[in-house]
């Protein structure tokens, strides 16, 4: 899990200009397209634009690829309130975690977890179709729990800060999360008891996503400080001393924090500054994505 991150970090990192940029509210404004055009839809069933964009391995076999991608865009329900709502947080989550983590990573989230969507399709159509000896046409996929997983990532980075639930209802980001993580078991529990067991692993999925491209930063957030539990006395003097001798001395321009590397010992070596530790510390390519944050 930490190497599948990291991996991800290295290649963000290489890679600056990969990804979508503001890919959330292009979504966003094809969803509500999408939502607005169904509620005016007068077809029949089987012909309507909902069917069109479902998700449906038979079809995609036959050759209708778009369904790879369109059922993204299928309507969450049919509330236009709920649905609003919905798609504002959507895009509120979604354009921070991009401030956030950069175009690339965000790109590289959103759609690893709706290639593991698609992935989970297949094979719940193969065994389906095995299992029953009939042709399975459609297999249920939906969105909401791939945009609610950008919930928890967003929680990971900002625990303590307070949204408006409902506009007026201040509410810090962790407690949400904690509803998330509730709704989420409510509906694995309840979907497997009452056999829905396709529409039950749904949320594991969209959890796989997270652990996988965002578990580094969950160990390090759960990872104790020293700071908490040891108080250290420093001498203010001798630090200054010390600093000024290491200014000094030093013929290097960047150190790691971390495993005390210079640019000078590894010439070829990249060195990065952290935007979230307080204060300037400086760090290696290797340390950067992977170390405890000075507060």
């Amino acid at each position: 899990m930490r190497a599948f991150s990291r991996a991800i970090d290295r290649f963000c990192l290489k890679h600056r200009k990969f990804g979508i940029p503001r890919m959330m509210i292009y979504i966003v404004i094809i969803s509500a397209a999408v939502y607005l055009i169904n509620q005016m839809d007068t077809m029949a069933a089987e012909y309507s634009l909902l069917t069109l964009l479902a998700f449906s391995p038979s079809r995609i076999i036959s050759g209708e690829i778009w369904r790879l991608v369109t059922w993204v865009f299928t309507p969450l329900n049919n509330n236009l309130f709920f649905t609003a709502i919905m798609l504002y947080f959507y895009h509120f989550i979604g354009s921070t975690l991009e401030r956030e983590w950069g175009t690339a990573k965000f790109t590289i989230y959103y759609i690893f977890g709706v290639i593991l969507n698609i992935i989970y399709g297949f094979i719940i159509w193969i065994i389906m179709e095995n299992t029953y000896g009939a042709v399975i046409d459609f297999v249920w996929l939906a969105p909401n729990y791939l945009n609610l997983s950008m919930f928890f990532a967003f929680a990971v980075l900002f625990p303590e800060q307070r949204i408006l639930l409902f506009f007026f209802i201040p509410v810090k980001i962790k407690w949400l999360a904690y509803i998330n993580a509730a709704l989420f078991a409510y509906n694995i529990i309840s979907g497997l008891l009452i056999g829905a067991y396709v529409a039950a692993l749904l949320p594991i999925v969209a959890l796989l996503n997270f652990i996988l491209i965002c578990g580094d930063d969950v160990m390090t957030s759960f990872r104790p400080h020293k700071s908490r539990f040891k108080r250290e006395t420093i001498n203010f003097k001798k630090a200054a001393k010390k600093a000024q001798k290491e200014r000094d001395n030093k013929a290097y321009r960047h150190k790691c924090a971390v495993c005390g590397k210079t640019d000078s010992e590894y010439p070829d070596l990249e060195f990065r500054y952290c935007s979230r530790c307080d204060g300037y510390h400086c760090f290696c390519i290797d340390h950067i994505n992977n170390h405890v944050h000075f507060r």
